[in-house]
């Protein structure tokens, strides 16, 4: 879901040249597939087009020059961390996040289990509105 919100934001500010945006799980759970059809269905519901197959991270992600890496949530935060601990651009989503229904955790609940697309979907777009404006203030885009 971050992936797609985000891909559009990028492409409506116009810097698809100079933002790159893949995502990755840090299990392989579900390699290959699609996203899951309720995200696909939160995702249609709001005019965002849907893209992508899962993967799975590797280590050369977490070496990428000028990389940010964006966890949805702690326990993925850490997995993240096991693998490259002194990435210099490792944050929470929900860091970039201005809204009242951001968790004292910071983590973006899984809808897989939860059931709740939509308010899902608020965070994540949430999170990546203020990510983009991070990455317009640093220089990740000079």
């Amino acid at each position: 879901m971050a992936e797609c919100v985000m891909r559009q934001l990028v492409a409506e500010a116009g810097l698809e040249e100079q933002i790159e945006i893949d995502s990755a799980g840090t299990a392989g759970y579900h390699v290959g597939d699609p996203p899951h059809p309720g995200t696909q269905a939160i995702l249609a519901e709001h005019g965002v087009e849907t893209v992508g197959r899962s993967r799975q991270i590797t280590t050369a992600d977490l070496q990428a020059k000028n990389s940010w890496i964006i966890a949805m949530d702690s326990s993925n935060k850490r997995n993240l961390e096991r693998i490259n601990s002194s990435h210099p651009q490792l944050h929470m989503l929900l860091d970039f996040a201005d809204s009242p229904l951001v968790p004292a955790d910071l983590n973006v609940p899984d809808p897989y289990y939860t059931g709740d697309f939509e308010t899902v979907y608020k965070l994540v777009t949430a999170g990546c509105e203020g990510l983009l404006d991070s990455l317009r203030q640093s220089e990740a885009l000079t």
